[in-house]
């Protein structure tokens, strides 16, 4: 158990996966011991059908908590050993359901006996021990479902990487970066558009010069995202978030809502009450960005891109 010491919590996988195998090596030398011929993995799927007469498939594997597949596999097993049988139900010819034979009766008879016994073995082994391991194993089994071990990885994920995100403000320098990430993804949806060459051949003289501005992700200090403010003077809007635009390789480190929240943090900043945005619904991440940002869906109004299909506005009031 060194190594588990050594490692810590992040074996949790492995040191579990350990003490089931020792639980069930000692199960099925416990089913030997009371001359009862079962494999330790049937018992979920067993016991089920001693509590009722007769079950499906898939109504045991939701009161067992097993795939389908899984319980289908066992059920087959105890199909070749006799302990169950399968047979139309009566209620409804086109289902077929499992029920214990009158091997799988005798066996669960003999069964009493041998889970007296184990369940006092628990009890003496909980008596002993200073934490409770069934309460706490139920207590993990709702947590993880209510939020996933790989949910909550990926969230702590984004926030370390979060940590080496830098946001800072466009000089001349970038403007290839800036030019090349919109480029890029742009071609590989739609084609390049009159606007874009405009926006993105010169943002000084179409954005920076007009009110707007520009920020840039810098991730470990290299640029691999960047947003546009453009100043719009509508008497609706004052802002418009545009040319938002992260590299393929930054992809999940989190970089396009740090970015998108310090851009409308700069339109807040200076006074802006409502903020304008342009896309298309094929972009379902960026959509999905927006909306958890705040944004909602407007009615649509002249626009100078043929790939616009959703326009969406942010109040910041």
């Amino acid at each position: 158990m060194e190594f588990f010491e050594e490692i810590g919590k992040v074996a949790i996988g492995s040191r579990l996966r350990m003490l089931t195998d020792k639980v069930t090596e000692d199960a099925a030398q416990i089913y030997k011991l009371y001359h009862i011929d079962m494999q330790p993995k049937w018992f979920p799927v067993f016991y089920t059908l001693t509590q009722e007469r007769e079950k499906t498939i898939t109504e045991i594997a939701k009161a067992i908590g097993h795939s389908h597949p899984s319980v289908s596999k066992i059920i087959s097993e105890m199909l070749k050993k006799g302990y169950v049988k399968e047979s139309k139900d009566k209620a409804d010819g086109r289902r077929n359901v499992i029920s214990l034979s009158k091997k799988g009766m005798k066996i669960s008879a003999e069964l009493k006996d041998q889970l007296i016994d184990v369940n006092a073995a628990i009890e003496e082994i909980s008596a002993q021990a200073q934490h409770k391991l069934w309460e706490a194993i139920g207590e993990w089994e709702f947590l993880l479902e209510q939020k996933s071990l790989l949910r909550r990885v990926m969230e702590k994920k984004k926030q370390r990487d979060g940590a080496k995100v830098e946001i800072v403000a466009y000089k001349p320098e970038y403007q290839e970066v800036f030019r090349s990430l919109n480029v890029e993804w742009i071609s590989r949806y739609f084609k390049m558009e009159e606007s874009d060459y405009k926006a993105l051949d010169d943002p000084q003289g179409y954005i920076l010069d007009k009110g707007g501005f520009i920020l840039v992700a810098q991730y470990d200090g290299e640029p691999l995202g960047v947003c546009a403010l453009i100043k719009i003077n509508d008497g609706e809007y004052d802002f418009e978030l545009a040319k938002m635009a992260v590299s393929p390789k930054a992809q999940g480190k989190n970089i396009g809502f740090i970015l998108a929240n310090a851009i409308i943090d700069k339109a807040r900043s200076l006074g802006a009450s409502k903020i304008y945005l342009e896309s298309n619904t094929i972009l379902k991440p960026a959509i999905n960005l927006y909306h958890k940002l705040g944004f909602q869906k407007v009615a649509g109004k002249p626009t100078p891109y043929a790939r616009c299909n959703i326009q969406m506005e942010l109040s910041l009031s």
